[in-house]
């Protein structure tokens, strides 16, 4: 089993270097860290007495990574999820923040172990996904699908995140890819069917 610092690795190769995109509500990043992030952590990593955008770009692959297991895994109590679960769940974590958790609620509901949607990971959440992890595959190819639905549902919602979800090409962009990254191939949407999830979009 792959450990939480080689997740975390993958995670940032994911997320890529310094982007600045207007259409992002989260604002710029570098490897998937935001600015909030940094000023939250009180983080001036050039020690000119504040934190600011300069200070951004100077946050590497191994600082992104250890941020992510200490304020993306280790706080939210991701660690004391089903094994199997831990991963799908942290990369939207990171992509996402408490919304991770409130797809998994989500889920945990639909599935028959309803538990509060407030995208905290509680003793409630934990033991329902426990007893609902007896099939521990089919429990992340859910989960993953319900990841993929909540990307198409905000794309729908939100015309500007419509280029994270589907290509120039109409091809399946980033989000759907990243999603599908952690579902067994049998549950990928075909590129026809991507089409006509997105075909409304014009």
């Amino acid at each position: 089993m792959r450990s939480v610092y080689e997740i975390a690795k993958e995670i940032v190769a994911r997320e890529g270097g310094y982007v600045n995109d207007p259409a992002d509500p989260g604002g710029a990043t570098n490897y998937g860290v935001t600015l909030a992030t940094l000023r939250r952590l009180g983080l001036d990593l050039n020690r000119d007495g504040g934190v600011n955008a300069r200070d951004l770009r100077l946050v590497s692959p191994e600082q992104a990574a250890e941020i992510y297991v200490s304020q993306y895994f280790k706080a939210p109590k991701l660690d004391q999820l089903p094994a199997a679960l831990q991963a799908p769940v942290f990369d939207m974590q990171v992509n996402a923040g408490a919304h991770a958790i409130r797809i998994l609620q989500e889920l945990l509901g639909r599935m028959g172990h309803p538990v509060a949607v407030d995208g905290v990971l509680g003793p409630q959440t934990i033991a329902a996904a426990q007893a609902a992890a007896r099939d521990p595959q089919l429990f992340v190819d859910a989960y993953g699908i319900a990841r993929r639905n909540y990307y198409y549902d905000l794309a729908d919602r939100r015309p500007a995140s419509r280029k994270y979800a589907t290509t120039r090409a109409g091809g399946k962009g980033g989000w759907i890819l990243r999603a599908e990254a952690f579902i067994s191939p049998r549950f990928h949407l075909s590129a026809a069917q991507h089409r006509a999830r997105v075909a409304a979009w014009g």
